[in-house]
């Protein structure tokens, strides 16, 4: 049971494709993010879709597979944990930010062949 105390799966489309850096020590760090969709019936039985934006990081030989194969609008499965962190804006603002660090990365479906 202690591997399930912080661990986040969600299956949604890329919003971008990731942004990557390579660190001062070499390592690969990507950053992109993933909408999930929601449907559900309102009160009056319509059709609703509620969309949720999550950030996501991925460090090493995920980021270097994200870098390569991810793109815009592509559907993926992403398994990893919640990463809190804080940090100071140009303003002087303290800012709170909660991530998905992904370890593990499933691409759906395929690139079609040209013929």
């Amino acid at each position: 049971m202690y591997a399930l105390k912080n661990k986040v799966q969600l299956i949604g489309n890329l919003g971008n494709a990731p942004e990557v850096k390579t660190t001062e020590s070499g390592k690969k760090l990507a950053r992109f993010s993933v909408a999930t969709n929601e449907s559900y019936r309102n009160a009056k039985g319509e059709k609703v879709t509620e969309t949720t934006w999550h950030n996501l990081v991925a460090w090493g030989k995920v980021a270097e597979i994200a870098e390569k194969y991810l793109t815009k609008g592509k559907e993926v499965a992403v398994e990893g944990k919640l990463i809190n962190r804080s940090y100071t804006d140009k303003e002087g603002n303290k800012k709170y930010i909660t991530e998905v660090e992904v370890n593990e990365l499933l691409m759906f479906g395929g690139d079609k062949p040209t013929a």
